[in-house]
């Protein structure tokens, strides 16, 4: 997801425990095992237009996981969670997780609870079979203050053991910012990362956005082994705008994606791996779908 997506989000059953569907250990022998599936946000437009006929086109190409980009009055894409797991299931596909903007007013201090709102994005993830209920933003104003920021990561554990009574995991997924930003000399991403509970709330590490924020995927990969379990698998290429860069094909831009993986997966992580393209280079982006799923498969990905 990148910075232009909260607007989209704004507009737009039980499940099984992590720890149960993916076991306790990691080793070599069971790399390249992960679960693999696309953003809806890729296809963001084609969603838009023809939900049903978009997933389908999914389908057909092989994609078996998707992740959601569209919630709102308790629907998603326009169907109540139940009718969207039935459209899902009759596509062969499965929701493995979604984005959710969770934001201040979701938690009520004073009563110490949490809004209707977000109850009820739990309760409705889970009835779609989602494994991961993951925020992809932080405001601004809990961004600028150190005091607000933590209290707000006490929150996310709060979230996670939410996630957890349903049978999910809660998630965070970083920007840019939280490369740039910093309190006292240490950025934001270090400090959510030391502060959250890594047992009830899970960082969806997107290899691409933090290239924006002057950050390097496989130097994060490497400073925190063991804590990737979910990634947001995004290349990028330099757009020569003032240094700034946008997704490509996995593979074919500068993020050594394959490289990270492999980083992932040795120190224990990657157990589900959700593809992300926002920008096109002139390809449809269902096409970009397709080369995406087609070179993952190549370096032995199973869907």
């Amino acid at each position: 997801m990148n910075l232009n997506r909260r607007t989209f989000m704004k507009t737009g059953a039980m499940a099984i425990a992590g720890t149960a569907l993916f076991g306790n250990s990691f080793c070599a022998s069971q790399r390249k095992s992960a679960v693999t599936g696309l953003q809806l946000y890729s296809i963001r437009d084609d969603m838009a237009r023809d939900p049903l006929g978009s997933l389908a086109q999914l389908a057909e190409m092989g994609y078996r996981n998707v992740e959601h980009a569209s919630y709102s009055d308790r629907k998603f894409y326009g169907y109540v969670p139940a009718e969207f797991k039935k459209v899902l299931d009759e596509q062969g596909l499965s929701m493995v997780s979604g984005h959710v903007e969770f934001v201040r007013t979701d938690w009520d201090a004073s009563a110490n609870d949490f809004s209707d709102r977000w109850k009820y994005t739990v309760e409705d993830a889970a009835t779609c079979g989602q494994k991961y209920v993951v925020t992809p933003w932080l405001e601004e104003g809990i961004r600028r203050n150190y005091d607000d920021f933590m209290t707000f990561m006490d929150v996310f554990n709060r979230c996670g053991e939410l996630c957890n009574k349903w049978g999910m995991k809660f998630g965070y997924h970083n920007h840019d910012f939280e490369f740039s930003e910093k309190f006292n000399g240490e950025s934001l991403f270090d400090i959510m990362m030391r502060s959250i509970d890594p047992k009830l709330v899970v960082v969806q590490l997107d290899t691409g956005n933090l290239f924006n924020g002057g950050a390097v995927a496989k130097d994060v990969a490497d400073r925190y082994p063991g804590r990737f379990e979910f990634v947001h698998l995004k290349d990028v290429i330099n757009t020569g705008d003032e240094g700034r860069f946008e997704s490509t094909i996995v593979g074919e831009g500068l993020a050594d994606v394959q490289e990270v993986l492999t980083m992932i997966e040795e120190s224990g992580g990657a157990r589900v791996i959700i593809i992300e393209q926002e920008a096109y280079q002139g390809k449809t982006p269902m096409e970009c779908a397709r080369l995406n799923l087609e070179m993952m498969k190549s370096w032995g990905y199973r869907l």
